[in-house]
């Protein structure tokens, strides 16, 4: 396998998401199960937002040395300097690069910026700092612009540029193209960060790796402003299962971590999310059903294992008679053709009544109610 290397963004731009703030311990412990996952370089944070932010940066750093840090920075030297003071690898300097944030957010023109920038990478290098010029809003920005901030880059210094899909625009096919177009120009490393408004950030992300891109941004459960970003998860199993590319994640680990960030977020996953969510690796449909309890890829390509979880085989208003049979078995119960009947309808009927499968201790209650030998007697 080739490798790409993911640059989680978590604490930065997933903290960005409406409502989410995490507490100083929670970043800590965020910061620390990452790692613990195989995500070894992270974005941490903004120091622009005061003292307390970038007191909580220094103790990331503090108890993550051996990880890559990188802050987000605007195009200002205090920052840049506040970023090495807090003992970061990496600063990402923004840099708005298409015509629509320049004359609406800086009101500066593009020659202009880009002398600021050269004297700001020149800056951070001298403060020991590698740098990331993140050209914000490239989906929307010219060729020919990114090229102009490609060459004033690679003359000041600059080891890494960022697409950002800022506003979450692009398809698949317009991205691959964009990041090769960039690639032609731009010989070290590549970033993509995409966002979901369009909910295609996970399939942008590989295309951009596809096309070249050589790092990629994530958040874990795609936290972000607006649809989010494109989430670690799916990204991390893309990668590996598409591309043939290493990321070094251990996927063992994603279900806790995404737990974990959302408690501290305050959020529900939901229950079809990929690989995490509660029902991803749970089967009610009588002719999946069948199949699966002949083989268990016939209907699922990715392996529970793979995220320390099972295969689960629930009941409900599409299960089959064998479905039935094989769900009982498991708990104990020999079914004769009668009691899978009685039960199955049973079963359906539950379904409809409560939207919702039963659970186990429901489904003894059903047999026992039906199939128990008062029921029985009943019948006869």
């Amino acid at each position: 396998m080739s490798t790409v290397l993911i640059n989680d963004t978590t604490l930065r731009d997933g903290e960005q998401s409406p409502g989410v703030a995490f507490r100083a311990s929670e970043k800590i412990a965020i910061a620390e199960a990452l790692f613990d996952a195989g995500i070894t370089a992270m974005e941490v944070g903004t120091p622009a937002m005061g003292e307390e932010e970038r007191t909580r940066i220094q103790l990331v750093r503090r108890h993550l040395p051996a990880a890559i840090l990188m802050t987000w920075c605007r195009m200002s030297g205090d920052e840049i300097r506040q970023s090495a003071e807090l003992g970061m690898d990496w600063v990402d300097i923004s840099l708005p690069t298409s015509e629509k944030l320049r004359q609406y957010k800086l009101r500066e023109a593009l020659p202009v910026l880009l002398e600021r920038l050269a004297n700001l990478i020149v800056l951070s290098r001298s403060l020991g700092m590698k740098v990331c010029v993140g050209c914000e809003d490239a989906s929307r920005s010219s060729d020919n612009d990114l090229r102009l901030v490609a060459e004033a880059a690679r003359e000041a210094g600059a080891q890494r540029l960022r697409f950002a899909d800022t506003l979450g625009v692009l398809d698949p096919f317009t991205t691959a193209a964009r990041i090769s177009a960039l690639r032609s120009v731009w010989p070290s490393e590549i970033e993509m960060h995409a966002h979901d408004d369009l909910g295609l950030a996970t399939a942008n992300t590989l295309a951009a790796v596809q096309a070249g891109a050589t790092s990629v941004n994530t958040t874990v459960l795609g936290l972000g402003e607006r649809a989010g970003n494109a989430a670690l998860e799916t990204v991390a199993l893309g990668l590996s299962r598409c591309l043939g590319q290493d990321c070094g994640v251990d996927f063992r680990l994603l279900p806790a971590l995404c737990q974990q960030v959302a408690t501290a977020a305050q959020r529900t996953i939901d229950v079809q999310r990929p690989l995490v969510g509660d029902q991803v690796f749970t089967h009610e449909s009588g002719v999946h059903v069948a199949a699966l309890l002949r083989d268990r890829e016939s209907y699922q390509a990715i392996d529970p294992a793979l995220v320390g979880r099972e295969y689960r085989l629930v009941l409900g208003k599409h299960s089959g008679r064998q479905a039935v049979d094989g769900v009982f078995s498991k708990m104990g119960y020999t079914l004769d053709t009668l009691q899978i009947d009685l039960l199955l309808a049973a079963i359906r009927r539950f379904a409809e009544s409560w939207k919702r499968i039963p659970q186990d201790y429901e489904l003894i209650a059903l047999y026992d109610q039906l199939c128990g030998e008062s029921a029985s007697t009943l019948r006869i």
